[in-house]
């Protein structure tokens, strides 16, 4: 697996579905267009400003809500490369490791990154360095059977992969 480094995107505790992707553009699956409105009702700058690589830092219970696969999409979709958090909801983490985005959970990563901070992520050791003030912390390494996973673009093309 490979490492992301990105500028951060810091959010607090409680980002729900529906604030990641809000239920009005539901009527859409296409990545693209999911993505162009991804963040906007906590954000509206963050679709005009989030670039490939870039890195979600929250707190607590993020991806909390509905259990809708848009949400890890329309953040992947937008460029994402990682989520950090101090925890996620449960199905947030099942669906971002099944679409393929890389999230990991690390409490003093998640509490002391800052926005706009440069963010480096190794996925296969869990280390999080925050190349603006230096620190290290080390997140939660995903086990190899998920990193085969988030590597092939989530559960679907490991399968086929594997057949």
């Amino acid at each position: 697996m490979k490492a992301a480094v990105g500028k951060v995107f810091k959010y607090g505790d409680n980002v729900d579905t529906d604030v990641i992707i809000p239920a009005r553009y539901l009527n859409s699956s296409d990545p693209k267009e999911l993505a162009g409105h991804c963040m906007e009702d906590i954000d509206k700058g963050f679709v005009g400003n989030v670039k490939e690589g870039d890195i979600i830092v929250a707190t607590k219970n993020f991806g909390c809500g509905s259990s809708r696969e848009h949400a890890p999409i329309a953040i992947k979709a937008a460029g994402i490369s990682c989520v950090i958090a101090e925890t996620f909801a449960r199905i947030f983490y099942r669906n971002a490791i099944n679409i393929g985005l890389p999230i990991i959970e690390c409490e003093q990563a998640a509490k002391e990154i800052g926005a706009g901070d440069e963010v480096e992520v190794d996925f296969d050791t869990g280390m999080i360095v925050d190349r603006t003030t230096g620190k290290s912390y080390q997140g939660q390494a995903f086990p190899e059977f998920m990193q085969k996973i988030i590597d092939c673009g989530g559960l679907v093309n490991y399968i086929v992969k594997r057949q």
